[in-house]
């Protein structure tokens, strides 16, 4: 059978207390939505239909060309907002799966029992429900002797008996498409002028038809976000989640409740990651690495064998073998060849570190090009900047800067060549010379002989 998602994310999310729209609040680095579509991407057929209103225009930005979109311009009830599909959708489809966007830890696998157990079922409708003790304002399932659901009774309308139901409705349904469309209409106007999509299961079981569930083997898929509390909830379990599957990878988490990796980062085999570790965007890291602790990686690849300890580091690249910290703070475009080691304070922008230089401590380098085997004594700078215009310095290889040294740019310094502690070098040195002063001069041609 054929199945295409519906997902809902039109509502407003007054209680986010937000200017940005409620779906697009991140989950591990990524927005609500994006873990609903994800969740849906293996389990359906085609694109799914994304039900927009508040905050349209952003929400559409987001998602791409992942989603075909239909607007709800007035937001009258889930019932309504499904029926919004329906001129994408009649009859182009056997089943509809329809999922919330603030869901964001439903599973694929999940889903996909979902839609497995209506492809068997004769009724039009199986819907996922979940056992709890804290009902969090979910509507109650009533199920009959025979195991198929009779009704959901909302929380405002239940009876003291039914309050002590602890089968929740999650709102993820999946139906049988033709009987869905006609169904919709026949939706009653509930008191608050909506029309809800759970009393389509009212409709079904009138018509004498089963209504089946599905039972959530894991409760906290059935985390719905309506609060920055929820939020922090499904942060948690999403955390969880992603850690447990970079620990079964053969990555060692020391403590994972301290250690935050987003959607989408890759760390290889036998990497060990400290507490206060936090990894970010495209992060990639090799195998047999040493991260942290109170290190943060953002967008920046890493190669095997590397030990960063307590540093900073922004879409830079590092290849192998590589040292560091505590305190480095790479910035974008910083390159740190195999071999590099760099101590404590130092700043690298825009620059390439080429293989074994030795960076100290107390130093910044930025746009500036390093040859290897080179040593940047400590409080090394370099002046790139002239209030209007950045220059590049560029460094030869097994050069000697040091201790204190200002390279004004732009600057060219020959390999081998050594400057004096304190010196403030403004002209370009020619390899095999010493340079001392302020302004640095040439004393001598160095004997490598």
């Amino acid at each position: 059978m054929k199945t295409i998602s519906v997902i809902l994310a039109a509502g407003q999310g007054t209680r986010m207390k937000s200017d940005l729209p409620k779906v697009l609040h991140p989950v591990c680095g990524r927005p609500m939505i994006w873990h609903a579509l994800q969740a849906v991407k293996d389990v359906t057929d085609g694109q799914p239909v994304v039900v927009i209103g508040h905050g349209a225009q952003q929400v559409r930005q987001a998602v791409g060309d992942a989603a075909r979109f239909v607007t709800q311009a007035e937001r009258l009830g889930t019932g309504h907002a499904v029926q919004q599909a329906e001129s994408a959708l009649r009859g182009q489809t056997d089943l509809v799966l329809v999922t919330s966007a603030d869901m964001p830890l439903l599973t694929p696998e999940t889903l996909r029992r979902l839609v497995e157990t209506q492809e068997s079922n004769t009724g039009p409708i199986t819907m996922l429900t979940v056992l709890a003790d804290d009902p969090r304002g979910f509507g109650r399932v009533v199920r009959g002797a025979d195991g198929t659901v009779q009704a959901i009774v909302e929380e405002a309308q239940a009876t003291p008996e039914q309050l002590a139901i602890r089968e929740l409705n999650v709102g993820a349904y999946c139906f049988d498409a033709g009987w869905l469309w006609d169904a919709l209409e026949r939706v009653p106007l509930s008191p608050k002028g909506e029309y809800y999509l759970t009393d389509t299961v009212g409709l079904a079981v009138d018509e004498g038809m089963v209504v089946q569930a599905l039972t959530l083997g894991d409760p906290a898929e059935a985390v719905g976000v309506n609060t920055r509390v929820h939020l922090s909830e499904a942060e948690a379990g999403m955390r969880r989640r992603v850690n447990r599957a970079h620990m079964l990878s053969g990555v060692t988490i020391v403590d994972p409740q301290s250690t935050y990796i987003e959607m989408g980062v890759t760390v290889g085999r036998d990497t060990v990651i400290w507490p206060g570790t936090v990894l970010q965007g495209g992060t990639q890291i090799g195998a047999r690495c040493e991260i942290g602790p109170n290190t943060i990686i953002r967008d920046t690849t890493i190669g095997n064998g590397c030990t960063i300890l307590a540093s900073v580091l922004e879409r830079a690249l590092i290849e192998n073998d590589v040292e560091m910290g505590p305190f480095v703070h790479l910035r974008e475009g910083a390159h740190l060849m195999s071999g590099v080691h760099m101590g404590n304070f130092g700043e690298v922008k825009n620059s390439t570190l080429g293989p074994g230089v030795k960076m100290g401590h107390f130093s910044y380098i930025g746009d500036a090009t390093i040859g290897a085997e080179t040593n940047i004594g400590a409080g090394t700078i370099t002046c790139n900047y002239d209030g209007e215009h950045k220059y590049p310095t560029e460094i030869g290889e097994g050069v000697f800067i040091g201790s204190d040294t200002m390279l004004v740019a732009p600057l060219k310094i020959g390999d081998r060549a050594r400057t004096g502690a304190g010196a403030v070098v403004t002209k370009d040195v020619k390899p095999d010379t010493l340079v001392v002063g302020v302004p640095a001069r040439a004393i001598r041609k160095l004997n490598r002989g």
